[in-house]
This record gives C-alpha cells, sequence and structure tokens, in this order.
C-alpha cells in the first residue's frame, strides 16, 4: 500500500515553501526517519523524512516548484515492489556499464571523475523582505575540496545576521560565481556543486583512510581543538595559540569570528621562552606576510570597508536623529531592594532555574508593567498612523564585534523573572556567534540598553525606529544620598528615557520613567501589581 509524503506544517508567518533537494531518486530503497526532500521557506529549511521503510515510487512536485502546508510531495511504496524488478535490472545495468566503458572520458578527467554525480547550483538563501542584498564573506571550501553535506561552504553576512550557506550532498565545489566581498541578492547562484566528486583517486583514497575521523578533511586538528581552513589561516598570520581560542562553531570549531576576536582581545598569543627574533618562521607566516605586508611608518593607518551591520546601524541612527523629535528625561534609583533581593535569592534561584538571577530580569519585568500604564510610551509611528500595542515585546541591546543587535523578548508581561534571565543569555551567545535569526531582532515596540555593563554613568540613548522610546540603564556606583534627614551610602543608577515627543508628552515620558524607578525600589509592587 502506498503511502504520501507531505510537507510538514508551515507556521502562520510562512506561506509557502520550496522544494530544494529530493534526496532519492523513483524507485530507490528508503529506510524509516530516513531524510528524503528538503523544502526551504523564507525563514528555515525543513527537513521531510521517510514515515516508513519502503520504495520512492513517485515524485509530485519536482525541485525549485513552490509546495503548500501539509502538501502531498510524493509516493512511498511498499519495499518489496522493488524487489520483483532486481533482477530485471541487473541485465540493462550490465548493458549500460558496457556502453559507458566504451565512451572514452574527456581529456584532462579520470574514468572515475568522468562519472560523478549530478551538478546543483548553489544559492543564497531567501532574504526577507526588509533585507534587499547581502554580502559573500567568507568560503570555507575552494573548488575541488572535498565536502560533507550540510558541511559549511559559505557565509553571507547581511545587516542583520550572517547565513550559512550549506553543502546539499557529499562532493566539491565546480566553480565558485561570486567571490568574497561581492553583493549578492536573494537566490542568487553563488557557485555550481557537482555530487561525489572532489579530488583525485590518490586524494580519495586518503580520504577513504581518514574516513573515521569526526572533522571534515579541510579542518585541522591542533591539539583539542578543531579549525576551519579560514580560522587556520588567522591562526597562522597572527602566530596564534589555538588551544586558547574558544571555538563557537559546531561541536567546539573555531570559526573565522572566533580568531579575529581573540586577535582583538589578544588572548591567544603564544607563549615562548624564546626571543620572538629566534624564532623561525613558518612557511604560512611568510606567505602571511608577503600577502599583507605591514603598514609602515611613525603614523600608520589602515582602511577596511566598512560591515554591511555597521552601515546599516549607522543608517539608522542618523535617520532616528533626523526624523524623530527626540528628548531625553533622567532620573535615578536605588538599587539597594534589588540588589538585596538578589543577594538572597541567588544560589537558590540558581539551582531552581538553572541561571543566574541578574539586574535585567528587573528591569524588562518593571518596563512592561510601566508600559502596560502608559501605552502611548508602547506604541510606535507609522507614516501618519500611530500603532498602539496590545502587547510587549521588549528588545534588549547587545554588543558583539560586528556591531549593536537588538532581539526581542515575547509577550514580556508574561514571562517570568528566569525566563527573561534565560533568554538574554542565550541572545548573547547567540548574537556574539552570529547565530541569531532575523524574526529574532524583528517587531519590538520597546527596546532597553545597558551602557553600564561598559561603565558608562549617563549616556543618551537613541530611539530605535519606528519605536517612540528607549530605556538606558547605566553603571551601579555607591553615592551619599539624604535618607530620613540622614546621609547615607547608597548604590544608585542613573536612568535615562529617550522619546519621539511627536507621539510622547513630557509628563507622560516623566511618570514612565518613575514608575519604572517605584518598581524597582520596591519589587513586592510587580508581585503586586501596585
Amino acid at each position: 500500500m502506498a503511502t504520501e509524503i507531505k510537507a510538514p506544517s508551515f507556521p502562520e508567518s510562512v506561506a509557502e515553501g520550496t522544494v530544494a533537494a529530493w534526496h532519492k531518486k523513483p524507485g530507490d530503497s528508503v529506510e524509516r526517519d530516513e531524510l528524503i526532500v528538503e523544502i526551504e521557506t523564507d525563514k528555515v529549511v525543513l527537513e521531510v523524512v521517510a514515515p516508513e521503510a519502503g520504495t520512492l515510487s513517485e515524485i509530485k512536485v519536482e525541485e525549485g516548484e513552490t509546495c503548500d502546508s501539509e502538501q502531498v510531495l510524493g509516493m512511498l511504496g511498499e519495499a518489496q515492489e522493488k524487489a520483483a524488478d532486481d533482477k530485471a535490472d541487473v541485465k540493462s545495468e550490465d548493458q549500460q556499464s558496457d556502453a559507458k566503458a566504451e565512451r572514452k572520458p574527456e581529456a584532462g578527467k579520470s574514468e572515475k571523475q568522468a562519472a560523478s554525480g549530478k551538478k546543483h547550483d548553489v544559492k543564497a538563501p531567501s532574504f526577507p523582505e526588509s533585507i534587499q542584498e547581502g554580502t559573500v564573506a567568507t568560503w570555507y571550501k575552494k573548488v575541488g575540496e572535498a565536502v560533507k553535506r550540510d558541511e559549511v561552504l559559505a557565509d553571507i553576512e547581511t545587516d542583520k545576521v550572517v547565513l550559512e550557506v550549506v553543502a546539499p550532498g557529499d562532493g566539491a565545489l565546480a566553480e565558485i560565481k561570486v567571490e568574497e566581498g561581492a553583493q549578492v541578492e536573494s537566490e542568487a547562484v553563488l557557485a555550481v556543486f557537482a555530487e561525489g566528486a572532489g579530488g583525485s583517486d590518490e586524494g580519495e583514497a586518503k580520504a577513504e583512510a581518514s574516513e573515521p575521523k569526526a572533522e571534515s578533511d579541510s579542518d585541522e586538528k591542533v591539539g583539542d581543538k578543531i579549525l576551519a581552513p579560514a580560522a587556520r589561516k588567522l591562526v597562522a598570520e597572527h602566530d596564534l595559540d589555538a588551544n586558547k581560542i574558544e571555538g563557537t562553531g559546531k561541536g567546539g570549531r573555531i570559526l573565522k569570528e572566533d580568531v579575529q576576536k581573540a586577535v582583538k582581545q589578544g588572548s591567544a598569543k603564544k607563549t615562548s621562552d624564546k626571543p620572538a627574533a629566534d624564532k623561525p618562521a613558518t612557511d604560512a607566516t611568510k606567505a602571511a606576510a608577503t600577502a599583507a605586508p605591514a603598514v609602515e611608518g611613525e603614523r600608520p593607518e589602515k582602511r577596511v570597508p566598512m560591515s554591511r551591520l555597521r552601515q546599516t546601524i549607522a543608517k539608522r541612527l542618523v535617520q532616528a536623529q533626523q526624523t524623530a523629535a527626540m528628548l531625553t528625561t533622567y532620573n535615578e534609583v536605588d538599587m539597594s531592594a534589588v540588589m538585596a533581593l538578589r543577594g538572597q535569592y541567588k544560589d537558590t534561584f540558581l539551582k531552581a532555574h538553572d541561571t543566574k538571577l541578574g539586574f535585567m530580569g528587573f528591569f524588562v519585568k518593571a518596563a512592561a508593567e510601566a508600559l502596560k500604564r502608559f501605552p502611548d510610551v508602547n506604541a510606535s509611528i507609522d507614516g501618519t498612523d500611530i500603532v498602539y500595542h496590545g502587547y510587549q515585546d521588549i528588545g534588549v541591546a547587545v554588543s558583539t564585534d560586528r556591531g549593536l543587535v537588538v532581539p526581542v523578548l515575547r509577550d514580556t508581561d508574561s514571562m517570568k523573572i528566569a525566563d527573561v534571565e534565560k533568554t538574554i543569555v542565550d541572545f548573547g551567545k547567540r548574537a556574539r556567534a552570529g547565530k541569531l535569526g532575523i524574526d529574532e531582532m524583528q517587531g519590538g515596540t520597546f527596546t532597553i540598553t545597558n551602557g553600564g555593563i561598559f561603565g558608562s554613568l549617563m549616556s543618551t540613548p537613541i530611539i530605535n525606529p519606528p519605536q517612540t522610546a528607549i530605556l538606558g540603564m547605566h553603571k551601579i556606583q555607591e553615592r551619599p544620598m539624604a535618607v530620613d534627614g540622614k546621609v547615607e551610602i547608597r548604590p544608585m543608577m542613573y536612568l535615562a528615557v529617550s522619546y519621539d515627543h511627536r507621539m510622547i508628552d513630557g509628563k507622560d515620558a516623566v511618570q514612565f520613567l518613575v514608575t519604572i524607578k517605584e518598581l524597582l525600589e520596591d519589587p513586592a509592587r510587580l508581585l503586586l501589581d501596585v
């Protein structure tokens, strides 16, 4: 009995998908839960696996065609349906192989290379409507280099996230059409990929001999660390100790961004008893010195292109200052109550929720409560319309080596402090690794930024359009305060709210900030909703 192979149920925000690749052909046997086909949507790639063991009998939606949620993609027959035809196929296969043997391979190619699998176009992912184009940041593989299925081929940097392009199967790149640094549009062809190709017979024999290794052939293992090709090159150029670099890639793999971060922080320099002058230069460092000569002179300068993310940040910040009637109001909050509560319960909180109790959870919950009381602050401006939001989606600014990103906490009114803390920690890790999704950074109604972690005592935050307000946190510093007619030393923090005066009156902005101050100075009010 035939079984239908259906597309998965798409989320509400995804209307349709595209059949990216069929991994089985009609007549191929399939095991239960084996990957059959991949569907690419505007946000993610969905895998469709076999509901049971059998034989792929029919493909209804070909590669490149669009499909709807739960649409029938193909038919899966019982495994016995193929068994009857196996003997008949043997003879025809022998005849085909004889015919192939008579054909003369093309000049310069071995027989094995001539019989390699079909070729695929390697395309850029589908960009959301808000992203027009991206830049090819890094190619991790060269033409002819062996590649495993789902191994990262290239990174595409957009103005919001870094997108990975992975191999559609086992094989090799036959041609790279878009070089590093070039701009590409959504679904543009980046390269040509050949299944089953990759190097000479001798290289394939070596690959087979080293098959038990978990990492790809192009990766290099240094001590306990696995380096990607681009990372290996940078390590050699800067003469770094790879064992001191923390890898954020799959399985702890060290990526190019990890090395760049280590170079910036100076945390992976080699320690040696020998003077640097006595240290013999390796071939890699010599090649690097030739390729990138050091800038000489007493007043050196270095010119590098601005990243797309940095360009977008600059554009949005200037746009905010030019279009919004922006003002900032300040206040200060006594953090004694929050710090005492945190000190009393931080160990218990860690054991109960497996995450540390920080300050951001209190600020997010206080801001969510204040936004409910002052709907104008939670609104946004769309042309000549005002959009009032009946929910509180708060963006939290996260600093990375590539620039500032603002992932969004959804429905903060219903979140617990533990949920807030866990999500923010996850956002921070994935932001620094460039793994945040585009949908996670869109749609916020309010933003919180914390310059205090860098030591800022007071600042004027800039609004994140189309939002109409932003809260700035700062450094906690002990100051003498007048309390009940006496001078006491209290841990104080300056708070700043920048707001768009086109939408928010000064009275509402001040009262909004005072509400946050009162909720933080008496955290019990958050529980009692008073």
